[in-house]
């Protein structure tokens, strides 16, 4: 059953997936941006930010968490993928403006894919002691995160 925790599971993999239970439960009552996602034993969740091969992800690592959006529409596509990005970091100062906070604009120019991102300083999974307060944070970043973006991401010509 999708969700659930899976026989053979390491303690990493179980606490990541009570992570995104926990998220994912209190996301949705704020925003509908994850509402399709099951909570899984991976770093990240990510959902469509409504064009092709764009996604808006939570991640969180051992000892530290961030939001993003990851570009990559597939492979051969890192023309696209570059295009794509030079066209959102464009509007740096604007959507940084919106958010009220500074990203960390990655063209990743020696891979394929690309990453706009907004670390978190309050933990990662092993912090379960702050996962309230990280997972709040997540959230409100994601929420102002989308907005700030999404005007940018609707006027793309991809």
């Amino acid at each position: 059953k999708a969700g659930e925790v899976k026989q053979g599971w390491n303690d990493r993999d179980k606490a990541r997936h009570r992570f995104w239970t926990d998220l994912l439960d209190k996301a949705n009552r704020k925003t509908s941006l994850h509402a399709n996602n099951s909570p899984g034993k991976g770093d990240w969740i990510t959902a469509s930010a409504g064009k092709s091969g764009l996604a808006l992800g939570y991640v969180v690592f051992r000892d530290r968490s961030a939001i993003e959006l990851y570009i990559d529409c597939g492979k051969g596509a890192e023309a696209r993928n570059k295009a794509t990005f030079d066209q959102l970091h464009a509007h740096k100062d604007e959507v940084e403006r919106a958010l009220g906070e500074s990203l960390d604009w990655q063209r990743l120019d020696e891979k394929r894919a690309c990453r706009i991102s907004r670390k978190l300083s309050l933990g990662g999974w092993k912090n379960e002691d702050k996962w309230p307060e990280m997972q709040d944070a997540m959230i409100d970043t994601m929420i102002k995160f989308e907005a700030a973006l999404r005007p940018y991401i609707d006027a793309l010509d991809i």
